[in-house]
């Protein structure tokens, strides 16, 4: 895979059960662009392997006055360097292209699973941790994935330095051949203190851009309630936290550092000192110690290759646990007790009723019907099981049914064809940001046209002021452009641009969590009415506690404690229960006995006059 090749077009199913296991995965998936790499690695390096040798043979020629000798000495060094020039120069160029196809791979695994998933992704996990993974997650996965060809090379040079310095000099290879295993390896203890500072530095590191992303994301709310300098606060007392583990974790690593400079120094002293001895004793020749002293000055660069894979794989190790956790989610309960046989049953007919088994809640075909909840909360999550996802982990622990659409389970259903079937439009939706005929620019069966679903969800105002922030030339508020997550409009025309959108879309079941929470009441009256017009022989199910919304449903279903605990007409309800009444009313226990008494002193005084007639 060239990068002029990417995206995959399967980036593949990644083996996500750990940490390591994902990066073996993602190296077999790496195999064509690790040997490529390694094959220019070995030119390079026995380049840098050969290059003592040649000194200790010039050397030698010079001492014997061999002419010859030199010139072809001279010969062998521009061919080495041509060797490591050129080996050099592709490794590095190969080792790049795997980093960066790893990466891409991974991100495209990532984005995957983000559109699988949807809202449900930051629900099991926290979105500054989603934000930590898809980037410097995937950077230290790839340099880890780059770093493989580059050391196996150096493995490969420093074999054959040791082994040709048995053959050339042996009393002194013996004495390299011996050290060299010590200097590569007398890191290793190290390591495992050096990791465990490093994954505390990443851990606080995590949770500082956790507290930065949640802090910008709810910034107007922040300053709006005064508490901007409390969260300000405290991300500057998590980044002190990171700035202290940070330091503590270089403190090892310059340990492990200062190890492998000092090590094959006191190699370098001791193989000098030795080999000086047996020069004055005429049992080498002097080009030979030259080559020792050669061979052991070369090694100290292919040597730096094993504290980068320690470094790589300690730092790549969290990350790549991280990426395998997001990776491994299923559409299934948070404990992982109920697998989805996605895609194994048949779409439903068109025109079947929505049914929840675990509340008893139906709403039938093509009818406006609205859920009241007494706890927003599960209203939220009931809106999310109803397209497909279960409640909470005690639902998922009982192995409660999927939700029914025309007696077909939704969690059987590819997830194309869910989405499809049943769209899910929570509290607070997301505006991509670029032109309103972008946002529009959405999977829809075509029936309803943007116009018209502006209409419904009252966005006439919103055009306008687009429109007149929009810079001059733009005379089609389609033209016009939304920032980031809509930041420039207020909470009401967020709300109601994303009603739009969703009612463009024109599913065969449209859920909808409190649309209009953040307008006001004349606003809402017409976009309930709006709504139910455009909706018209289509299941629309909408969780809300507004009146004036209730009032327009074909039928209110009231859910207690987790089950239907009424259903009837919005004036039905609130005249003979007492427990819808408190919930849309929002009245107190005191304030529904007083009523209570005064509705009982009203009846008997109308018996009275009855009676008196």
């Amino acid at each position: 895979m060239q990068i002029s090749d990417l995206p995959y077009p399967d980036p593949g199913v990644p083996d996500a059960r750990s940490g390591p296991r994902f990066l073996v995965w993602l190296g077999r998936g790496q195999i064509g662009g690790q040997l490529k790499a390694l094959a220019w690695g070995l030119v390079h390096f026995s380049g840098v392997a050969g290059l003592p040798y040649a000194v200790g043979l010039g050397v030698e020629a010079v001492v014997d006055r061999d002419s010859t000798g030199l010139l072809l000495v001279g010969g062998l060094l521009l061919l080495l360097g041509v060797a490591i020039a050129v080996g050099d120069a592709m490794l590095h160029r190969t080792a790049v292209t795997n980093w960066i196809t790893a990466s891409a791979r991974v991100q495209q695994l990532l984005a995957r699973k983000t559109a699988e998933l949807g809202s449900a992704l930051t629900r099991r996990v926290a979105a500054g941790e989603v934000v930590a993974v898809s980037t410097g997650d995937v950077e230290k996965i790839g340099w880890f994935v780059e770093a493989v060809s580059r050391f196996l090379a150096a493995v490969f040079a420093v074999v054959l330095v040791c082994v040709g310095l048995l053959f050339y000099a042996p009393e002194l290879g013996m004495v390299v051949a011996v050290g060299v295993p010590v200097v590569a390896l007398a890191a290793l203890p190290l390591l495992p203190r050096a990791t465990q500072r490093a994954d505390i530095q990443r851990d606080k590191a995590g949770k500082a851009t956790e507290l930065a992303s949640d802090t910008v994301a709810g910034l107007r709310v922040l300053r709006g309630i005064g508490g901007e300098e409390l969260f300000l606060s405290r991300y500057r007392e998590a980044s002190q936290e990171v700035r202290e583990a940070a330091v503590r974790s270089a403190r090892m690593w310059a340990l492990i550092s200062a190890v492998q400079v000092l090590l094959p120094g006191a190699l370098m002293i001791t193989v000098v000192w030795y080999g000086a001895g047996l020069v004055l004793d005429g049992r080498i020749e002097v080009g030979e110690l030259v080559a020792a002293f050669s061979a052991v000055a070369t090694m100290l660069y292919p040597l730096r290759h094993f504290e980068e894979i320690a470094m790589a794989y300690s730092f790549s190790r969290p990350s790549a646990k991280r990426a395998a956790r997001v990776l491994s989610l299923t559409r299934t309960d948070a404990a992982g007790e109920r697998p989805v046989a996605a895609g194994t049953a048949q779409a439903p007919a068109p025109g079947g009723d929505l049914y929840d088994p675990q509340t008893g809640l139906l709403a039938p075909a093509g009818r406006f019907t609205a859920v009241v909840c007494g706890d927003p909360d599960l209203a939220g999550r009931l809106a999310e099981r109803l397209g497909g996802h279960p409640m909470d982990d005690a639902a998922a622990a009982a192995d409660e049914p999927s939700v029914l659409l025309g007696g077909v389970a939704l969690d059987e259903l590819a997830l194309d064809t869910a989405r499809t079937l049943v769209l899910v439009q929570d509290k607070e939706p997301v505006l991509l940001s670029g032109t309103l005929r972008e946002l529009f620019d959405v999977p829809a069966s075509g029936a309803v046209e943007a116009g018209a679903a502006l209409d419904a969800a009252q966005c006439r105002d919103v055009l306008d002021a687009l429109l007149q922030s929009a810079p001059d030339g733009v005379g089609d508020p389609m033209d016009a452009r939304i920032t980031e997550r809509g930041r420039s409009l207020s909470g009401g025309q967020r709300q109601r641009l994303a009603l739009a959108r969703s009612l463009v879309t024109d599913p065969e079941v449209l859920v909808l969590d409190e649309p209009t929470s953040a307008v006001d009441s004349h606003t809402e009256a017409r976009i309930a009415e709006g709504v139910a017009a455009l909706r018209a022989g289509r299941t629309t199910v909408v969780m809300a506690s507004s009146p004036l919304l209730l009032d327009r449903a074909d039928r209110v279903v009231l859910i207690h404690e987790g089950a239907v605990a009424a259903i009837g007409a919005h004036r039905e309800l609130m005249r003979d229960e007492p427990l819808y009444r408190a919930v849309v009313t929002r009245e107190t226990d005191d304030e529904q006995r007083l009523a209570r008494l005064e509705l009982t002193r009203l009846e008997e005084e109308l018996t009275e006059i009855e009676e008196s007639a």
